[in-house]
């Protein structure tokens, strides 16, 4: 493998066996850039790099083994996070590499784990002269992005408001995380701070326009409502989710009345019980079946009576996650970042020059003039 002159010492993925870490190694092998890959377990270390036809250094290091995760981070220009749920086994990770001061991306979706980086780990690196900058992938760059870009310009705002239409097959990791979710801990931007979320899970119907059209929507406890708020001045943040990315589309107009008991279930043992079923399932989505996944999330930035609206859309959400957090991990790698310490992706990248390069996944976004 060639040598990067401009990196400040390999990329470390950790959690490199899992379905997102393997993608991440993959798109890391396509670059010439010096990378590690490490994890718990050798021989799956190996077999995967075996079936990437790739000779990099190996690391099996338990997460629990936070010295040799240090002596792994403090010779590597970023760290790329990956084992997932973040809140069972992602906080010693994250922690390590705050410690010594390497730049750390991970693909967590979820909202506890997003705010702990921002807020504990982010002043940690700071000091260390590091930044600690969660959920980079597809959860949650595009949104975070597309509401920097459409509130640019609109001044102090009353609400930024964020709506996903989503067609995809989720990974036994998202699904684990998504359990966690839906338990009803999720809390919202709301009145300048964050609030427990409202208990309803309908939010009605939101017009995409185009192809996509009108979709019924239901609350979706997305990481925006950490990150926007961080470098835009919004009295509130919405977020909402297609019904139909959660249950069939026949019967998408009844997900409300669905997802309520499934929520309370998730308080009970019966969470315990679905985890075991999804671990029987499919690890993710094949390569053909990625290709076929699509996305469109529309942004309104509202501020009095004005209204400005931006979109972004793509296709292949996991393939995408793995693009955004090597072309992250590169940046922070080569002295690219614009700050340190906790950050959300619009702070950390300036967005329109980050949202450049990804034509593959067909990835385009448009911004309204400023009303």
């Amino acid at each position: 493998m060639s040598t990067n002159a401009d990196q400040n010492g390999p990329i470390a993925v950790y959690g490199a066996t899992g379905y997102t870490g393997k993608l991440i190694a993959a798109e890391l092998a396509k670059t010439g850039l010096d990378f590690v890959l490490a994890g718990r377990n050798r021989e799956k270390l190996e077999a995967v790099a075996t079936d990437l036809g790739i000779d990099v250094p190996l690391h099996a290091i338990a997460n629990s083994d936070s010295k040799s995760l240090r002596d792994l981070f403090g010779n590597s220009g970023a760290v790329i996070a990956c084992a997932g749920p973040f809140y069972l086994h992602g906080e010693p990770v994250m922690a390590a590499a705050a410690d010594v001061g390497t730049h750390y991306l991970d693909t967590t979706g979820e909202q506890p784990f997003i705010q702990l980086g921002l807020d504990k780990y982010g002043p940690i690196a700071a000091q260390n002269g590091s930044a600690v900058i969660p959920a980079m992938g597809f959860d949650y760059v595009p949104g975070d992005m597309i509401a920097a870009l459409t509130a640019l310009g609109m001044g102090d705002l009353d609400t930024i408001r964020l709506a996903y239409a989503v067609k995809m097959q989720p990974t036994r990791g998202t699904m684990l995380s998504a359990l966690d979710m839906m338990k009803g801990s999720d809390f919202e931007w709301r009145g300048g701070a964050l609030q427990p979320a409202e208990v309803s899970i309908g939010r009605g119907e939101f017009d995409f326009g185009g192809q996509v059209g009108k979709l019924a929507m239901t609350r979706y406890p997305a990481g925006e409502h950490v990150t926007v708020p961080r470098h835009v001045e919004t009295k509130r943040v919405e977020t909402m989710l297609s019904a139909n990315s959660t249950v069939p589309a026949p019967v998408a107009r009844f997900a409300p009345m669905i997802m309520r008991p499934a929520s309370l279930a998730m308080r009970t043992p019966f969470k315990a019980v679905a985890s075991k079923l999804i671990d029987r399932l499919p690890e993710g989505a094949d390569a053909e079946a990625r290709a076929e996944s699509t996305w469109t999330i529309d942004c309104e930035a509202v501020a009095g009576d004005r209204v400005r609206r931006g979109s972004i859309s793509g296709k292949d959400v996991y393939g995408l996650t793995a693009a955004l957090l090597v072309k992250g991990a590169t940046l922070a790698a080569s002295g690219g970042l614009r700050d340190t310490g906790g950050l959300a992706p619009a702070q950390a990248f300036e967005p329109e020059s980050f949202l450049t390069d990804l034509e593959e996944f067909e990835l385009k976004w448009s911004v309204e003039p400023i009303p």
